[in-house]
């Protein structure tokens, strides 16, 4: 594995433990070069994905963007960083296990809306608005009526 600081390519593991109930390793490495201590986390992969976009790029997925969008919309919210990776992982999960090699990106964004729904009213309205692409207060207005409304009916 290759050092964040001095680029060196060889590291040596210091401790190694389970992380993500399972999905996960947390590896404590040292660069034989500088001496720095750095951790690195390694996941399951069941296959190569590519995500679909709207306009019919394709880019591999990725699940670090995934985890920024998401840490965007549930910024100074009161939520447990492990909840956010729990759903991280399911999402990523379901899309690996749906025997698809490509994925549209739509797909993608319903699954965190869903997720968000579930953790937060605050984030989903957040992520909505990137997501079905707000352009002005009113849209704001008209999602957060029907986030309300389900709200008092649930």
């Amino acid at each position: 594995m290759r050092c964040p600081f001095c680029a060196h390519d060889d590291s040596q593991v210091k401790d190694s433990r389970p992380s993500e109930d399972g999905a996960a390793i947390r590896r404590r490495r040292q660069c034989e070069g500088c001496g720095a201590r750095f951790t690195t986390f390694e996941r399951i992969q069941l296959r190569e994905l590519t995500i679909v976009k709207s306009d019919g790029r394709r880019e591999p997925f990725d699940r670090e963007k995934l985890a920024l969008s998401v840490a965007i919309a549930c910024r100074k919210r009161p939520i447990d960083p492990e909840r956010v990776d729990r759903l991280l992982s399911a999402i990523q999960r379901q899309i690996e296990t749906s025997g698809e090699s490509e994925v549209a990106a739509a797909q993608v964004g319903a699954m965190v809306m869903d997720g968000l729904k579930a953790l937060d009213s605050v984030a989903y309205i957040r992520f909505a608005s990137v997501y079905k692409d707000f352009t002005e207060a009113k849209d704001f207005e008209d999602f957060a009526g029907t986030v309300a409304e389900a709200g008092k009916e649930g």
